[in-house]
């Protein structure tokens, strides 16, 4: 009886599948041809009573259906999976990979050509399967571009047919949903802007342990230690492994917040101050600096490293502009409670647009505002 379920509950499943792909079938050229005499040697056939007429029209019908039947079986048992980058940047190919496999239990799938779907639009990418053996998977990669930050969703895939004679192209619409973010793309900057940055936040630096010649800490032996760090004058006092400790030669911490608050007719400076956070981050971590981002009341953080950094991107990828209207209650931007605070280190604000009378002073270390914004994109 378990036996039973399993296998009524796997072909409702795969019935399910197949209603969810919706197929399309068109005459091809030669197909169109093929009918129109298909239908000539009936007329002939009727008109002059020749059984060599019915023969060829018998077989000329038998043609289209077994095309019709093969097509199908060709589409009929496939399955995808796309694997997309968890973040892609703008302006820069990536590269994704499709995995087509055959769940047909014997036959096999021919000539297929298959289409990426975007806003019910099919893109070729250039992906032909000549063969696909029963039971049997095949991986294709092919690069995609996107050219605006944001999120790019990919609705399905589209496979489609000629086989076996060409005299039919049957389609059909798999749905193989993405959604992939696009991060603002890297540009350079001036590296007066960033060594300013970098000397101001000097004096916000927190000592912290890492790398260089200072002491910080003296600690008890752990397994794994590197014996070079043993402190031989503490263990000789103390009878017991210590290990030595340093301190961080740079400790500056920066916190970048971004504010998201613009009316449309800054939509362009909005996304040019998106872009210039995403290239000083950028900056910012090739040095190794603890970072931190907030963008309205999303917060990243304090953290290093690539991964620390492809999560900063993604917030502003996914950050959208908010007119200054479009809520009933209060506005509130939860910029305006950012102050000085020691584990944020130096503090740097990038307003788009900004209006006395919502914005009251921020206690920040820097503020960009429109004009710096726009002096430091002028090259974008």
């Amino acid at each position: 009886m378990h036996r039973f379920r399993h296998l009524c509950s796997a072909r409702l499943g795969y019935q399910l599948r197949f209603l969810a792909t919706r197929r399309s079938l068109r005459l091809t050229s030669d197909g169109t041809r093929f009918l129109l005499f298909t239908i000539g040697i009936g007329v002939a056939a009727v008109n002059t009573g020749n059984n060599l007429f019915y023969l060829l029209l018998a077989m000329m019908l038998s043609i289209v259906v077994i095309s019709g039947l093969l097509s199908e079986q060709c589409l009929r048992r496939l399955d995808f999976r796309r694997h997309v980058p968890d973040l892609i940047m703008a302006n820069q190919p990536t590269t994704v990979t499709l995995s087509v496999t055959n769940r047909s239990p014997w036959l096999p799938s021919f000539s297929l050509r298959l289409f990426d779907v975007l806003g019910g639009q099919n893109l070729d990418r250039g992906l032909f399967v000549d063969h696909l053996p029963a039971q049997r998977s095949v991986l294709l990669s092919y690069p995609i571009l996107a050219t605006t930050r944001g999120r790019l969703k990919l609705e399905g895939i589209r496979a489609e047919t000629l086989f076996p004679f060409g005299l039919f192209l049957k389609r059909a619409l798999y749905r193989v949903p993405a959604e992939i973010p696009v991060s603002p793309p890297i540009r350079p900057l001036s590296l007066r802007f960033v060594d300013e940055l970098v000397s101001e936040g000097q004096g916000l630096s927190l000592p912290r342990r890492g790398h260089g010649t200072q002491l910080y800490n003296l600690r008890l032996y752990r397994p794994g230690d590197d014996s070079r760090a043993i402190h031989w004058m503490s263990t000789a006092r103390t009878s017991r492994l210590m290990v030595r400790e340093t301190e961080a030669e740079d400790q500056r911490r920066i916190t970048v917040a971004l504010s998201t608050v613009a009316p449309d007719d800054h939509e362009a400076l909005f996304e040019q101050s998106v872009t210039l956070v995403a290239s000083l981050l950028w900056h910012l971590s090739q040095k190794s600096y603890p970072l931190r981002l907030i963008v309205h009341a999303a917060d990243s953080g304090l953290g290093s490293g690539s991964d620390h950094l492809v999560a900063m991107l993604r917030l502003l990828a996914l950050c959208e502009r908010r007119s200054p209207g479009s809520s009933e209650k209060p506005f509130v931007d939860p910029l305006c409670d950012l102050g000085h605070d020691a584990e944020c280190g130096y503090t740097v604000a990038v307003m788009p647009w900004s209006d006395p009378a919502l914005f009251p002073p921020m206690a920040v270390d820097r503020m960009l505002d429109a004009a710096h914004i726009e002096a430091l994109t002028h090259d974008f």
